[in-house]
């Protein structure tokens, strides 16, 4: 592949949206009960992030990883998360952000408002701002 351009890795986003849903879903933990973050890596080798074709594909794999970290059949032994909607807007919007490409940005806004994007930190250039 081309050996220049940078392997895109949204394992750390995942994580930190799966933890921050737990975290904030948790209310009345028992203290016998132990949080455990849920990850997954998505790669884009092979993606050009420049083309929609290819933001489209990486965007279908980060829908599919925030389904995986947020439903119950990652969860093998765990309660599931009390909130799926929550955690997987939560984990796509911060997997989005971390990417930060124009073209994932605007596949994301096909399915989500601009304060949606803003709540979750994505970065929205002047001019898909303006269309």
């Amino acid at each position: 592949m081309n050996t220049h351009a940078p392997i895109l890795n949204v394992k750390a986003s995942l994580c930190i949206a799966a933890a921050a849903a737990c975290a904030l879903l948790s209310g009345s933990i028992q203290a016998s009960e132990q949080m455990v973050a849920v990850s997954f890596t998505v790669k884009a080798t092979g993606l050009d992030l420049s083309q929609p074709t290819g933001a489209r594909t990486l965007y279908t794999r980060l829908q599919s990883a925030a389904r995986f970290v947020c439903g119950n059949h990652s969860r093998v032994g765990l309660l599931p998360d009390p909130n799926f909607a929550v955690c997987y807007e939560r984990a796509l919007g911060e997997a989005v952000r971390s990417v930060n490409k124009p073209q994932l940005t605007w596949v994301y806004l096909g399915s989500h408002t601009l304060p949606d994007a803003a709540a979750r930190g994505i970065e929205v250039p002047v001019i898909m701002a303006a269309k």
